[in-house]
């Protein structure tokens, strides 16, 4: 299959998959790594890659600048909010600019989690942090919020009654409306500490053609979830918490710096903004 400009090489042959992979079934972190120019995908990944890519020709630029806006909001946390306990749900597959990556340049004693229900992401996460003494990988449902917080993982290096951030990256747009994702992001509201903060990014349907147009890639093009949320359902998933300036905006909108792209053509398919914990 021909790749489209800024997607990802021909991947990983079936026969390097980890026995508990189901090479019938794409996976949302192998999908976003071909997206984003990566090697850890599978054929049914690439398949499910050229929907959004008929779709939004521009898909690998959505991704990028979902990597730019986590890169800033980090660099933020760690450095000017003074967080040293991050915990990324969802967090995929390894790629350049890492979250311990980015906070360590800043706080080399930052802890960092990362979680996702991917088996891949486990087995390359731990080869990548094998020497890492702050940081781990754990293989969970982000849908079962308290099961995370209570495993022995994130109980050793994340010390909750301290400030901590939650980063919800990409994480809400692939619950759909009968997952309760209103009902999720209060349950780990729940769980944050006085201090704490909520980073939350999300598809963006601000009313036109091409969010409509990917959704449906998203729904009906094999993985099944990508629901384009508006302005107002995504701010109710910050209910309760006081918002980081700027507040929800588009994702580029958020605290942007030299290396953030200026006109982006997908500059209104993402938003994306952080509550903190009174």
């Amino acid at each position: 299959m021909d790749r489209p400009q800024g997607a990802g090489n021909e991947g990983l042959d079936a026969t390097s998959a980890p026995p508990e992979v189901n090479l019938n079934v794409p996976s949302i972190a192998r999908v976003y790594d071909y997206v984003l120019g990566g090697k850890e995908h599978f054929e049914i990944d690439r398949q499910v890659s050229a929907a959004l890519f008929a779709a939004v020709p521009e898909t690998s630029q959505l991704a990028k600048d979902n990597r730019d806006h986590l890169r800033r909001a980090v660099t933020f946390l760690v450095g000017e909010a003074g967080i040293t306990q991050i915990l990324d749900l969802g967090s995929g597959l390894p790629t350049e600019g890492n979250v311990h990556e980015i906070a360590h340049a800043i706080n080399p004693d930052v802890h960092v989690v990362y979680v996702d229900i991917d088996p891949l992401v486990l087995a390359h996460g731990r080869a990548l942090l094998e020497n890492e003494t702050t940081t781990t990988v754990i293989t969970a449902d982000v849908r079962d919020p308290d099961a995370i917080f209570d495993s022995e993982a994130v109980r050793e290096l994340i010390d909750t009654s301290k400030p901590f951030a939650v980063i919800a990256a990409s994480i809400f747009h692939h619950l759909a409306d009968d997952e309760d994702p209103y009902g999720l992001a209060d349950k780990i509201k729940a769980r944050l500490s006085p201090g704490s903060y909520f980073l939350i990014s999300n598809f963006l349907d601000d009313d036109e053609p091409r969010a409509k147009e990917l959704q449906t890639a998203f729904l009906e093009g094999g993985l099944g979830t990508g629901r384009f949320r508006t302005w107002d359902e995504q701010q109710r998933l910050f209910d309760g918490l006081e918002m980081v300036e700027p507040g929800l905006v588009y994702a580029n909108d958020w605290r942007p710096d030299a290396q953030t792209l200026t006109g982006s053509p997908t500059h209104t398919l993402y938003a994306a903004g952080i509550g903190r914990k009174a």
